[in-house]
């Protein structure tokens, strides 16, 4: 029929075109972005499509968490590579995303205050689909800015996108830096022991594992706390802050993510006969290239203990991944005593 008549066949043409190759003016329906408070949206890959839908907006910086990095010309943009997998550490850069929007937003708030005219300015956080991963970090943001938990925050988020759905690795990830206070803090049993687990699942080869997974030997440093020595030779071997305390049970999760005690796990040390430690530097040879084996005295050659990066038990029933174990009973603990505080 259309081919019968030229006229409406030019018209069929004309509103294909127009649907099919539009320009900016429509690009409105691919727009998915959703305002979570004031100067803060969480959008997908498509927003980033019109540039002056995104401008209109008044959103001048892009945080993109994604696979690929998106070329943006004219705006503020850092950009995160993650994937919306098990794999993927986001915990190690929820702090720094977290900044980026706040300076972001306190700019956006000084220049309008400095200005007689008050001029929008908005921070885009985006992943693929606006689903996962910025949904994880819009989350982190509530948390550490309202003094959320984790569900209230990420609750209030689904009040507002309903379609968001962070994959569970993200969602214990969120657990482990309420336990810290929303707080990366290197220093902390459970931060360590996530670093140890990622570590693992990234270099299954236990080749050109990070280095600074090592803590400093003690014995090439001087500090004022607590070590452990080799009973046999005395040689010093770890810090007492390299000591990775856990909760006494048993089963596949090594740290309970609940606050005890300032975020950190405790073990009772009565039912614990081994030290369940963090790697350190005299460690190295033996462990890069090997799954098990023996925890050997550097000195000495004694045997302190063992090792498995796919986890040992603890005599209490705990299972600990991966685990670097060292007997109670081949060390010992020697405190430090300022003895000017004697006097």
């Amino acid at each position: 029929m259309i081919g019968r008549y030229p006229e409406l066949k030019r018209f069929f043409f004309s509103f294909s075109s127009n649907l099919f190759f539009r320009g900016p003016a429509w690009d409105f329906l691919d727009n998915t972005m959703i305002l979570v408070e004031a100067g803060l949206y969480i959008g997908s890959v498509s927003d980033l499509k019109n540039p002056e839908a995104l401008t209109l907006k008044g959103i001048t910086h892009i945080l993109s968490v994604d696979s690929e990095q998106p070329e943006l010309p004219g705006f503020h943009v850092k950009f995160v590579h993650a994937l919306d997998d098990s794999s993927t550490d986001l915990l190690s850069k929820l702090d720094s995303c977290i900044q980026f929007i706040s300076d972001a937003l306190n700019a956006a708030s000084s220049s309008s205050s400095s200005s007689a005219t008050t001029s929008a300015s908005s921070v885009l956080v985006h992943c693929h689909a606006g689903q996962s991963r910025s949904a994880a970090v819009i989350t982190a943001y509530l948390m550490k800015t309202h003094k959320l938990s984790v569900q209230e925050a990420y609750s209030k988020l689904q009040l507002i996108k309903p379609d968001v759905k962070m994959n569970d690795e993200f969602l214990d990830q969120l657990t482990l830096y309420e336990a810290m206070n929303c707080e990366l803090d290197p220093s902390s049993v459970i931060y360590k022991q996530f670093r140890l687990k990622k570590v693992t699942e990234k270099y299954p080869e236990l080749k050109n594992i990070p280095r600074d997974i090592f803590a400093v030997d003690p014995a090439q440093s001087h500090n004022t706390e607590a070590i452990y020595r080799c009973r046999m030779c005395r040689r010093t071997l770890f810090r007492h802050s390299s000591i990775l305390s856990h909760c006494v049970g048993s089963g596949a999760s090594a740290f309970s993510h609940k606050r005890q005690s300032g975020g950190r796990p405790v073990a009772d040390q009565s039912q614990c006969t081994s030290y369940f430690i963090e790697p350190v530097q005299w460690m190295e040879e033996a462990l890069l290239g090997v799954m098990d084996g023996q925890l050997l005295c550097p000195k000495c050659s004694s045997k302190l203990g063992s090792f498995n990066w796919y986890g040992e038990q603890c005599s209490c029933g705990r299972w600990v991944t991966p685990a670097f174990q060292m007997h109670k009973n081949r060390v010992d603990e020697i405190k430090h005593i300022n003895l000017a505080a004697l006097k």
